[in-house]
């Protein structure tokens, strides 16, 4: 029966009741005692703001209600159904049957109060029903979990869904045996009230829709109050209480509000109320819910409440470290705000500095344990520096770009490599066609990285004529290797400072190009092309040549020093690339430190793959014309290399590819602009005439007579025929071109029609010419027939290989004119091979024709063409000494022969350099037969085999064999 209700002038009057209404209190009782102090600490006379229903036992307070009631009678209370206790006739033990209501998360103790919510309409009406038939009962069970799920691990909006989908057995079936008798308070919408009276058990199933039980009502086990056992347990749940009390004001006005309104706790009470205010999981609590016995009840609700002692101490520490950590921070921030405030008063500090070093500190964060010990001191060092300087100081603004510098360098921050072979290889055949020896030497570094687990820098040096594509390699390398990408230029470089910084103390000092690179690439291990290396400079400034020996030695480079700097920085990860044109302009040391890898040219067939795979795709994309608009033969493609770019390289190829597509383009511009104009003269007569067959055919209609219906106006008769005329004429003109009779032809398809009309253009080798003018070279071969004392050679050059025929003639004979003149800009070296090879001739010619006195007595004139150039070195005596021979016997040498070797007085052949351009050069000439010295014979077999396929070589040692060859003595 519930004692009271939530009304406080209900409340007030059953205060004043006669003290035979009021519940008798055993004060002499010592747990009593230690209970009314647990009420007396939420306060008497707080009132409460919420509403909190609870209920005694009936059995214990009969007496008492009946006497309650009469007085509500006596007083004409009017009780409304929201708040009043409802009538118990009959008694909450006559409720056999009842309505079973699910709770899904908690289950409802006795003396407590529960809203849920009703989804089900059926269950909803049946309780309504009850509730106006005086039966306001119904039994609350806890829902079991589940099967196969974990109630720690699902939410309470799935378990309501999972609530409110249940009916009839399968409903039964999920609810627990024990359970509440609870009583209807109110009803409002779907949210039911419930107030615990007391335990139930369900037997069995009476209806599914609603679920209804059949119960039977449970009573506490017997127990004997003054057991020492039981009493300790209770003092002992009460101490817990009193230690979570202490910590909880929502618990202190638990039992406040239970202490009014029920009364004094005996022990079945104390435990049912600690484990309902306890935060233990359903499972548990339905646990001290189903036990019967006050003791184990007891026992069961203590464990609780130690528990949730434990997590009161945890959260109470946990609160305090943070109380601690808050208020330390701001603590601490507080006296760095004083002292900014203290400083800026006296003028030590301005907010300037504290930004500056809270960013320089920001920018080293991520980097903080990667950097050196030594950076970091120095860097320490420098922002204390900062500090004590004033920001109207020069030396102010030094240190703070020198801290600016030390900051945003990449200390020990490394992209991650690509040790992918096949990858690798596939990214250098995407961008380059050939340089086989330069691919397998990257593949190797990339095999030897992966084996060793990392890779160490190297300096590569690429050397080779221009335009062969040297600097794209070390691009196309960077990518392969994943690693990012640095160029600078070094040609006519003199400054030393360029490369190792200039000391701070000078105005607008900076750092070298290593440590610019490494600013800006972000990474310590970059790819940095050092360009056009043999041209280094040399000024008042130092010698740039023997700064680099510091950068690009292995040895010395993992402590590289900048001066500006002027810490050690790690340079050993950094893979170099240099390149040059001419080897023999690097100087020795610096030389003597780097890899070479020679890069000779591209052959015909190299540059036409080239020119068809990369650079006529590239060009024509940058020029905007689409692939159907034109076409490129290979007709056209191999007159441009054989008659335009003879060079070695690619790179005057493209621009005459450019040349070519620019012309395309504008040829393809021009014919649509007019095909645009004719596209609009159309339209504009076509419009006219059509408004011509409209003014005619209107005219006509109109003028036709119809009187008798057979008179018709000549007039109009003539005027319809001339119309007919015009509209057959217009038609014909509309469907001039391919689209289909007797369909709608408008303006956007006479466009399309005329940008089709475009016809595709096609360059061939008939028609090179106008695009790109006359060609710029000739055949090479000057003589179809080879006349006497005219030999070719072989000769390279910066450019690549070349052919270049030496030739000698008669100048006057007579008797002891014998002499040698020497024409065609030769260098020094060449001038001593053409006097060697005139003396070796005449050894040669008295040995072959001892009765021949021809050097004697003859002056000669030998003479190298293209005078205009500087033609120089060791590889010219055999052609030379050939071409005496030749004019001094008579005899003209071998058909399609080309030669090139160093001859000594002895007749011994010396080896050349250059063996594939030179090679490369024969082929272009068309040369069959070529002449080596034996000591190349390696080289040239390294080539590769479209190099020297259909070449007849020969390989000699001493110059009488060549002798042989090439006047076609066969006697040996």
């Amino acid at each position: 029966m519930l004692k009271a209700l939530n009304s406080s002038c209900f409340r007030s009057r059953l205060h004043n009741l006669a003290p035979s209404f009021r519940p008798a209190t055993e004060s002499e009782s010592p747990l009593l005692r230690v209970l009314g102090s647990l009420r007396g600490l939420g306060g008497r006379s707080t009132r409460l703001t919420c509403r909190a229903f609870f209920c005694s036992d009936a059995n214990d307070v009969s007496a008492r209600e009946a006497e309650i009631e009469a007085k509500v009678k006596e007083e004409d209370v009017e009780v409304k159904s929201s708040s009043a206790i409802v009538s118990t006739n009959p008694r909450p033990e006559d409720y056999l049957t009842v309505l079973a209501l699910p709770l899904p998360h908690r289950p409802l103790f006795p003396g407590f109060y529960m809203p849920i919510y009703v989804k089900d309409p059926k269950l909803l009406a049946a309780l309504q029903e009850s509730r106006r038939r005086q039966a306001p009962y119904a039994g609350a069970f806890l829902l079991k979990d589940e099967p196969g799920t974990d109630s720690s691990t699902v939410s309470g909006s799935e378990t309501e869904k999972n609530t409110s989908d249940l009916t009839g057995k399968e409903l039964y079936d999920r609810l627990h045996e024990v359970g509440t008798l609870a009583q209807i308070s109110s009803i409002q919408g779907d949210q039911v009230v419930l107030i615990g009276h007391r335990r139930l058990r369900i037997t069995e199933m009476v209806s599914e829709d609603p679920l209804t039980v059949k119960v039977d009502h449970l009573k506490d086990k017997p127990y004997n109050k003054d057991d020492n056992v039981i009493k300790a347990t209770s003092f002992e749940v009460i101490s817990t209480l009193r230690d979570v009390l202490k910590t909880s004001s929502l618990w202190r006005d638990h039992v406040q509000t239970y202490t009014q309104h029920i009364g004094d706790f005996n022990f079945p009470r104390l435990a049912d109320f600690g484990a309902a205010i306890s935060g233990a999981n359903k499972v548990q609590c339905q646990e001290v819910l189903e036990e019967l016995d006050v003791y184990k009840r007891l026992k069961i609700t203590l464990e609780l409440l130690k528990k949730e002692m434990e997590i009161n101490k945890i959260q109470e520490s946990i609160a305090k470290a943070i109380e601690e950590k808050i208020s330390g921070e701001q603590r601490r921030y507080l006296l760095n705000e004083q002292l900014k405030a203290i400083k800026k008063e006296l003028g030590l500090e301005t907010d300037d500095k504290t930004a500056l070093s809270a960013k320089f500190r920001e920018r080293l964060e991520p980097v903080k344990d990667k950097c050196p010990q030594h950076v970091a001191q120095v860097i320490e060092e420098e922002l204390a520096k900062l500090q004590l300087l004033e920001a109207s100081s020069s030396e102010f603004n030094v240190t703070r770009n020198y801290l600016d510098w030390l900051t945003v360098l990449p200390w020990g921050v490394y992209s991650d490599e690509n040790f992918d072979v096949l990858g690798a290889q596939k990214i250098l055949d995407e961008d380059h066609y050939g340089l086989t020896d330069v691919k397998e030497r990257i593949l190797e570094f990339i095999a030897v990285g992966k084996l060793r687990g990392s890779s160490q820098g190297k300096i590569i040096c690429l050397s080779g004529p221009p335009g062969v594509g040297k600097t794209s390699i070390g691009r196309s390398i960077a990518r392969a290797l994943n690693r990012k990408f640095f160029r600078f230029s070094v040609g006519g470089l003199v400054d030393v400072a360029e490369i190792k910084g200039h000391r701070r103390t000078y105005i607008g000092a900076m750092p070298g190009k290593m440590v610019q690179c490494l600013k800006s690439v972000g990474t310590a291990n970059p790819l940095v092309l050092i360009d056009e290396i043999d041209k280094l400079g040399r000024g008042h400034a130092g010698d740039p040549a023997s700064a680099l020996l510091e950068l690009l030695d292995p040895e010395q480079n993992a402590n590289f020093l900048d001066h500006y700097l002027d810490v050690p920085i790690d340079l050993s990860k950094v893979l170099f690339v240099c390149t040059a044109n001419v080897i023999e302009m690097i100087p020795n040391p610096l030389l003597d430190r780097m890899e070479v890898i020679a890069i000779a040219g591209y052959i015909t067939d190299e540059k036409m793959h080239i020119a068809r795979d990369y650079l006529e795709k590239a060009t024509r994309e940058a020029c905007g014309i689409k692939p159907e608009q034109v076409e490129v033969t290979d007709a056209a493609l191999l007159g441009l290399i054989e008659n335009y770019c003879r060079e070695a390289g690619v790179r005057n190829l493209q621009k005459h590819i450019e040349k070519i597509y620019r012309k395309i383009a504008l040829h393809l511009v021009r014919n649509g602009a007019s095909n645009e104009a004719e596209l609009a003269e159309i339209v504009e007569s076509n419009e006219e005439k059509a408004d011509i067959v409209d003014e005619s055919s209107k005219s006509s209609s109109g003028s036709e007579s119809q009187v008798d219906g057979e008179l018709i106006d000549e007039s109009s008769q003539d005027q319809k025929i001339e119309s007919s005329a015009e509209a057959e004429k217009i038609s014909s003109d509309l469907l001039a071109d391919d689209s289909l009779p007797n369909q709608p032809v408008d303006a956007k398809d006479d466009e399309s029609d005329v940008t089709n009309k475009v016809e595709k253009v096609i360059v061939d080798s008939t028609n090179l010419a106008d695009y790109v003018g006359k060609p710029v070279f000739h055949a090479e071969r000057i003589y179809n027939q080879i006349p006497v004392g005219v030999v070719m050679g072989l000769a390279w050059t910066a450019m690549g290989g070349s052919t270049l025929y030496i030739e000698t003639t008669q100048v006057e004979q007579g008797e002891g004119k014998g002499a040698l003149h020497i024409t065609g800009q030769l260098g020094d070296v060449m001038k001593e091979s053409a006097q060697i090879a005139h003396t070796l001739a005449r050894a040669i010619l008295l040995e072959k024709e001892p009765d021949n006195p021809f050097f004697a007595n003859t002056k000669l004139h030998l003479h190298v063409p293209a005078g205009a150039t500087p033609k120089d070195g060791p590889s010219a005596g055999c052609t030379m000494m050939t071409s005496l021979l030749s004019l001094a016997m008579k005899k003209p040498v071998k058909k399609d022969l080309a030669m090139t070797g160093e001859v000594t007085l002895t007749g011994k052949i010396l080896p050349i350099g250059g063996v594939k351009e030179k090679t490369i050069a024969a082929r272009r000439s068309e040369v069959k037969t070529i002449i080596f010295p034996s000591a190349n014979r390696r080289d040239f077999d390294e080539l590769a085999s479209n190099v020297k396929e259909g070449l007849d070589v020969h390989f000699v040692d001493e110059y009488s064999q060549i002798f042989n060859l090439a006047f076609e003595d066969k006697s040996e």
